[in-house]
């Protein structure tokens, strides 16, 4: 494995992270499987997970805290988020901070995720979604700089809404956001214009959510593949967009190189940017946190390869189906 400096903050962070998302609610053999799955991953050196609030209510966190406790000599770093105050993903233009993000239900989730997690002080707290527009509204950011200043949380940081990589710049400029998560992939390359150039100049750690694009970058989805009913899939990959997104993969398939897969394509495009601190698939099996905890090697794609991928570009915008 190998490890990054996580912007300011100075955590030295595992390449490859954990993704916790989808690991709230299970019982009986899956639970077991999840905890071996988190396990294997400390085992092959990684430190760094990410889950939410919202993952389960809390659920997810709790999981997390559990996996700690197993492996108490390990630094392991918890990032979580709080959820929107409306329950609406993503957040709108329209939306005002005080119906999403008040200062008192900043404090009250942060209390929550504190207890779920069993932890005196989070390591980064999270906004689960973000408007730029909010950057200049003070109650968010009197109630961050309290939390932190009583040692409940250390860093804190956005995750921004998806295709909207530019809805957090003038937000990171107020200096008081260490660590920004995003869509980055092989399709979703639009956060190379703006963002990531900021983030270097202001020393701000990325996180890279989303890096097989909710699956399609395994390159095992067809023209026909269902989801079964309740998963999320099932409502994002409409047929507009799953004939679509079929069709960008399969224009990839012919430049994955000889012994290698399109999902250790994908996560090496990742791992080749520098300005990416840590990407954080999600993984329910052992055989998937082996096979991407092996991408961490310090071996990137080549330039002609990268140059190739860069011309696999999808530029998408917000639609009904895609939250």
């Amino acid at each position: 494995m190998e490890y990054s400096v996580f912007g300011r903050t100075g955590w030295k962070i595992s390449e490859v992270g954990y993704g916790m998302w989808g690991m709230a609610g299970w019982t009986g053999s899956e639970e077991d499987e999840v905890n071996k799955a988190l396990d294997r991953s400390i085992e092959l050196g990684c430190n760094f997970f990410d889950t939410a609030w919202g993952y389960g209510e809390g659920l997810s966190e709790e999981i997390l805290n559990k996996t700690m406790k197993r492996h108490p000599g390990k630094r392991l770093y918890a990032a979580t988020k709080i959820p929107p105050k409306n329950r609406k993903w993503p957040s709108k233009p329209e939306f005002n901070i005080q119906d999403v993000f008040p200062a008192d239900y900043i404090v009250e989730y942060t209390e929550k995720s504190l207890k779920n997690l069993g932890v005196e002080c989070i390591d980064l707290q999270q906004f689960h979604v973000w408007e730029d527009g909010w950057a200049n509204q003070d109650e968010w950011k009197e109630a961050i700089t309290k939390l932190q200043q009583a040692g409940k949380v250390k860093h804190w940081g956005v995750s921004v809404n998806r295709w909207e990589p530019d809805n957090c710049l003038n937000t990171l400029r107020t200096g008081l956001i260490d660590a920004v998560q995003v869509i980055y992939n092989i399709f979703d390359q639009a956060p190379e214009d703006n963002l990531l150039p900021l983030c270097r100049e202001l020393n701000i750690g990325v996180i890279a959510r989303v890096p097989f694009d909710e699956g399609t970058l395994t390159g095992t989805f067809t023209k026909e593949t269902t989801f079964p009913a309740g998963d999320w899939r099932a409502s994002y990959f409409v047929p507009e967009n799953l004939n679509s997104s079929v069709e960008h993969a399969d224009a990839l398939k012919p430049l994955i190189p000889a012994g290698m897969t399109m999902p250790e394509m994908a996560l090496r495009f990742i791992l080749s940017n520098p300005d990416i601190s840590t990407t954080i698939p999600g993984m329910r099996k052992i055989r998937n946190v082996e096979a991407n905890m092996a991408c961490s090697d310090g071996n990137g794609l080549s330039p002609e390869l990268l140059a190739a991928l860069k011309k696999h570009r999808w530029d998408r915008t917000p639609t009904g189906w895609s939250q």
